[in-house]
């Protein structure tokens, strides 16, 4: 049987976790690293979450994901290939029960739309507490009503994210345009692939 969803209050451990487990990750794959970031609801403060912690990294290219596989098992890493995101390479910490997990690693190229949601959904929430709220309240109900159905809590959680990686480009677009930069495309890619946000 699945284990219960379980969400917790915000915990200012978590930045620090991240930032040791930075450490360990640029340690072993450094030198093919061109961004490291703290993801999900435990990237934002005041947020209460799964105690997991996402990271995204932006690697030189897809082609070198064969070379971080070895070193990423040194430190406590399962590869656990695309796991239904394309383009997305997943690991997660440590193998085995989920109970019992800290981490999940996402390796991405930087230009890609899983690099930019992420981004965008986490830097709005930063520096919108209203809507940190809502999230979490909204959780805490969702992991209430489906108990230990990871794919129904998900799902239902879409239609908020989506909500708000929209407000978070169209600010970004509006910003751009108030300081007379020229929007492109890119700045309305929402047009594109959705990758689904699980934390």
């Amino acid at each position: 049987m699945s284990s219960s969803i379980r969400i917790v209050d915000y915990d200012p451990q978590w930045p620090i976790l991240y930032e040791e487990e930075k450490a360990s990750i640029l340690g072993v794959i450094g030198d093919l690293v061109l961004d490291i970031q703290h993801i999900g609801s435990t990237a934002v403060a005041g947020l209460g979450a799964k105690p997991i912690i996402d990271i995204m990294v932006a690697i030189r290219g897809l082609a070198l994901i064969e070379k971080c596989i070895q070193p990423l098992q040194t430190i406590g890493y399962e590869y656990r290939g695309e796991y239904g995101i394309p383009g997305r390479h997943f690991f997660r910490k440590p193998p085995g029960d989920l109970e019992a997990r800290t981490h999940h690693l996402h390796l991405v190229e930087k230009e890609s739309d899983f690099w930019e949601r992420h981004i965008l959904f986490r830097d709005f929430l930063r520096v919108h507490p209203e809507e940190t709220q809502r999230y979490y309240e909204l959780k805490r109900e969702l992991a209430s009503k489906f108990v230990s159905d990871r794919d129904a809590y998900t799902d239902a959680k879409t239609s908020f994210i989506e909500s708000v990686v929209n407000k978070a480009s169209l600010s970004k677009v509006t910003d751009s345009q108030r300081c007379g930069a020229r929007v492109t495309k890119e700045d309305l890619w929402l047009e594109g692939a959705k990758p689904r946000e699980r934390n």
